[in-house]
């Protein structure tokens, strides 16, 4: 069974709903199991102390973990978040020729972070949203009230509705500009497979860079379908092969460029490993059939990692 049987992808419309489904799935996970690999304590829940009040207790989490948690209530902003989505046309792959196939990488990317919102909500954290294809679209300012969060999710509704080919991807200038316009000192989150056209990708590592002068720390999470896209796992048979971002075609049979093709990839991932760990960015592959967890539990490990 797949990560995404537990969820009725079908209910996509509602990012709210299937965001609070992954985190409260997220959290109790992290309850039963005793080995979390980091120390975290949620703003919103702490371990219940024997003699308190028990009016705060969430006996939702008790029935599922059978453990006391009790609901804080602390007001304090203790982070600012930006969350990047590149919605470039080749984040949208794959396609589907009929609902209920799974998800692509648009709305992958936008699930997590509207999961990732719903946990910073938690967690009394600010945070914002910037979109960006070939140009910068969509850039909000970090905020941590209610209102916010419906709003940005309103915005990630719209982004997954509007499917659009033959937008390129021009993800250095935008990074550039988000360096610039996000406050100083903040977490910036990026979902992007990071295909940039471009003859090198100098540029892409020197907006990478900016981010890390301008003082932000930075998670980058390379989005991909990983049997397609990667290891090139395709039937011994023709394809037609279509760019979504450019619209060129090409017929071919798979194996026939299926070891050029994952050298080139492969060279091209690691280069942008290497570049992440050169400028202190930490650099997480995402495989959109591996589910939401790994994403959260990244965040909180280089959230607690700020804390200290």
């Amino acid at each position: 069974m797949s990560f995404f049987d537990s969820f009725d992808l079908r209910q996509l419309d509602n990012l709210e709903l299937l965001a609070k489904q992954v985190v409260e799935g997220f959290i109790i996970g992290m309850h039963k199991s005793p080995f979390h690999g980091f120390s975290v304590e949620f703003a919103e829940h702490r371990l219940y102390n024997p003699g308190e009040s028990t009016k705060n207790i969430d006996w939702k989490v008790y029935a599922r973990s059978d453990k006391m948690f009790v609901k804080n209530f602390e007001e304090e902003t203790n982070l600012r978040c930006q969350i990047v989505i590149d919605s470039s046309s080749s984040m949208y792959f794959p396609e589907r020729e009929k609902e209920g196939q799974g998800l692509n990488k648009l709305e992958f990317s936008s699930l997590a972070a509207a999961s990732l919102m719903n946990l910073l909500k938690k967690q009394r954290d600010a945070f914002g949203l910037s979109i960006f294809n070939d140009k910068l679209h969509h850039h909000t300012r970090c905020k941590s009230s209610t209102t916010h969060y419906n709003l940005l999710l309103g915005h990630l509704d719209q982004l997954i509705k509007s499917s659009q080919h033959n937008i390129a991807t021009s993800a250095a200038e935008s990074l550039h500009q988000i360096a610039e316009s996000t406050h100083r000192r903040s977490l910036v989150v990026i979902f992007s497979d990071m295909f940039e056209q471009s003859e090198s990708n100098d540029e892409l590592f020197s907006a990478i860079q900016h981010l890390k002068h301008n003082k932000h720390e930075v998670l980058l999470f390379h989005v991909a379908d990983f049997s397609k896209e990667l290891e090139f796992e395709y039937d011994n048979r023709p394809y037609q092969f279509i760019d979504m971002e450019s619209g060129e075609e090409v017929k071919l049979q798979s194996n026939q460029i299926k070891e050029y093709y994952t050298s080139k990839v492969k060279a091209f991932t690691e280069g942008l490993k290497m570049k992440c760990l050169q400028y202190g960015i930490d650099f997480i592959p995402s495989d959109i059939n591996q589910g939401f967890y790994p994403i959260l539990q990244s965040y909180l490990v280089k959230r607690s990692k700020m804390r200290t």
